[in-house]
């Protein structure tokens, strides 16, 4: 009889399942690269060095960085860059840190970027969780936001969501006292769950009292996403936290 795992072309074996598998810690994401455009790739080769910074997994001096010492707010998961961009240009005295890993919305922000002459404005191509982990000192964000997050709607997925005590905890200990936490969703399930979590996290205050939202604010844009939501009926949820002092 023929080894099927041996007869050319074949595929080998899969690996047995191990308890290191199980171990593993589940990722702020699941990688979806999409293309490039030569315009995209052309992004990354010639402005990455101007707007990018790569993940060392160690302390960052973003006084250094930005070469000043400014506010901060972190954008995580920005998407092709809508809102990161009008709220670069809308406030110009704080800095912005973007974290993406789809790279094609990368590229798209440099090129954006580059045509601003942005100065205060640099990005991460890495996971949301090892870049707050390793490179951003406790306390040191005047502001965090969290735009339409995958909302993994299916039950069996909804483990995956970024937004769990975890994770809450950890953003928490990233933002000074006064500062603020700010989420959007067009998912009534995920805005649900958002409550579920963040209400109850030790540190954080909702601005609208528990299970509220407020109106969207003048520094996030409608994009382009959310306007189609809207015409499929989604209702957009803006959650707005406090840093307790």
């Amino acid at each position: 009889m023929t080894d099927p795992f041996n007869s050319p072309g074949a595929k080998a074996p899969p690996k047995p399942y191990t308890q290191d598998d199980a171990k593993r810690r589940i990722r702020s994401f699941v990688l979806r690269q999409g293309r490039f455009t030569e315009a995209q790739q052309r992004a990354f080769d010639e402005l990455w060095p101007r707007f990018g910074l790569d993940y060392s997994g160690n302390l960052r001096d973003y006084n250094e960085v930005f070469g000043r010492n400014a506010p901060r707010i972190l954008e995580i998961g920005f998407g092709n860059g809508e809102a990161l961009r009008f709220s670069a240009a809308l406030d110009p005295a704080r800095d912005h840190i973007g974290i993406e890993v789809h790279a094609p919305g990368v590229g798209r922000l440099l090129n954006a970027l580059a045509t601003d002459a942005a100065g205060n404005v640099r990005l991460y191509h890495h996971d949301a969780v090892e870049v707050l982990e390793h490179e951003i000192a406790d306390g040191s964000l005047d502001e965090v936001r969290i735009y339409f997050p995958d909302p993994w709607h299916k039950k069996r997925h909804n483990k995956r969501r970024l937004i769990n005590p975890a994770f809450a905890a950890l953003l928490t200990r990233k933002i000074a006292p006064g500062g603020r936490l700010h989420l959007a969703t067009d998912w009534p399930d995920y805005a649900e769950h958002m409550w579920d979590v963040l209400d109850v996290t030790e540190g954080l205050t909702n601005t609208a009292g528990p299970r509220g939202h407020v109106p969207r604010p003048p520094w996030r844009p409608q994009t382009h996403f959310e306007t189609r939501g809207q015409r499929l009926g989604h209702p957009v949820f803006d959650l707005l936290y406090t840093r307790n002092s």
